[in-house]
This record gives C-alpha cells, structure tokens and sequence, in this order.
C-alpha cells in the first residue's frame, strides 16, 4: 500500500512540473488580430 501512494504522490509531482513547465516554455498566447464579421439581427 505503501509503494501505491508514494508512485501516487511522483505522478503528481511529475505532472505539476510537466504542467509548469508547459505553461511557461509553450505558447500559450491567443492569436490576436482584427476580426470583422457582419451579423444580421431578425428582430421583429
């Protein structure tokens, strides 16, 4: 039981870090730039 947690406990770990690392090395920025679409409103 013991052998469980502690692979439980480096998973964990190894997934934050695997997450961190993705955050800050990854591109993470949205595209950006001008959208224009015309919408059309069928208000009665």
């Amino acid at each position: 039981m013991w052998r469980l947690i502690k692979a439980l406990f480096f998973l964990c770990i190894l997934g934050f870090i695997a997450l961190s690392g993705y955050a800050y090395l990854g591109d993470l920025r949205p595209p950006t730039g001008e959208m224009r679409e015309t919408v059309t409103f069928d208000a009665q």
